[in-house]
């Protein structure tokens, strides 16, 4: 038997009993209507893909269709600040977890300035405004990014999502301004919000984010290409971010159920990381009262739980 089709049979099953997992939780959870052009989605639609090392994929339902990755796009965000601003980038965010909401600016005037962690809004926001000061398009440096990581030269942004958001990006502005008052944002606010918005409004599948996220299961390098991306420690730190931070005040009970380091968005996708192993990728639009998908969540518990997949053994 060869290296493929022993993936496609040992996973096969693990995959078909998370699909059916999710579908138990099928009309459960609401989708992100807070944002106009997500409102319209089709809301029970699922999806989950499996990859390997070698790029081998096992996927379930709508694991090709692209949706709206929403902050999934935050990993690439922060990992191409560090490839364009090295350790210096910690300067400007923290590495801590938070028990506020993703967009919440409580903490953040707390704390001078300095979101918590990348994986917050204002963090976020941060490491685009340190890329606006070093990119033409902060956003096509993202797109640019996906393309290479995923293989896929269709991944792009959603300029009507990217208007809708930023015509409802209040609070990501007021986030902005209140760094800027502290000294930690450089730019014009609303060219940065602009940008932030164009990089949460990229659409991509399932199958294109397991395989765009393989580096960080394999020290840094991308499997397809051979290329380091990011050096090993720092691979290791954004897994660690995951884990501790990727589900916003949900982390630490996504820890404690999936065991995995994680990141989610608000357009319904979660990404996990096995390290040394792989990735999965799940998405369906419903959310719980965090901002996290109900029915991908369910898919990677039981998943985790089936393939023994925790990292804590």
């Amino acid at each position: 038997m060869d290296s493929t089709t022993s993936f496609q049979t040992s996973w096969r099953q693990r995959v078909d009993d998370a699909g059916a997992a999710a579908e138990a939780c099928r009309g459960v959870g609401e989708v992100a209507n807070y944002i106009p052009a997500l409102r319209d989605v089709a809301p029970d639609r699922f999806g989950i893909a499996v990859a390997n090392l070698d790029g081998q994929i096992v996927s379930y339902g709508d694991a090709n269709d692209r949706f709206s990755v929403q902050s999934l796009s935050k990993v690439f965000v922060l990992v191409q600040g560090y490839r364009t601003w090295g350790d210096e980038i910690w300067r400007r965010v923290g590495q801590f977890p938070s028990s506020n909401p993703f967009n919440s600016i409580v903490e953040l005037e707390l704390e001078h300035g300095i979101p918590r962690n990348p994986f917050l809004n204002s963090g976020a926001l941060a490491i685009a405004d340190s890329l606006v000061s070093r990119h033409v398009s902060m956003e096509s440096s993202i797109v640019t990014l996906l393309r290479e990581l995923s293989g896929s030269a269709e991944v792009d942004y959603n300029q009507t999502v990217a208007e809708s958001e930023f015509r409802c990006a209040d609070r990501n502005i007021a986030a902005a301004y209140l760094m800027k008052g502290h000294g930690n944002f450089a730019n014009p606010v609303a060219d940065v919000v602009r940008s932030y918005c164009a990089v949460c409004a990229i659409e991509a599948s399932c199958t294109e984010l397991a395989r765009a996220s393989l580096f960080l299961a394999n020290r840094g390098i991308c499997p397809g290409t051979g290329k380091r991306i990011v050096p090993r420690r720092t691979a290791q730190q954004v897994c660690a971010l995951m884990l501790t931070t990727g589900t916003y005040e949900h982390s630490g009970r996504t820890a404690f159920a999936i065991g995995l380091p994680t990141k989610s968005g608000v357009g319904g996708g979660i990404i996990a990381v096995i390290p040394n192993q792989g990735t999965i990728c799940a998405w369906s639009p419903r959310l719980d009262s965090t901002g996290n998908s109900v029915r991908a969540m369910a898919a990677l518990e039981n998943l985790s739980a089936a393939a023994c997949l925790s990292i804590f053994g």
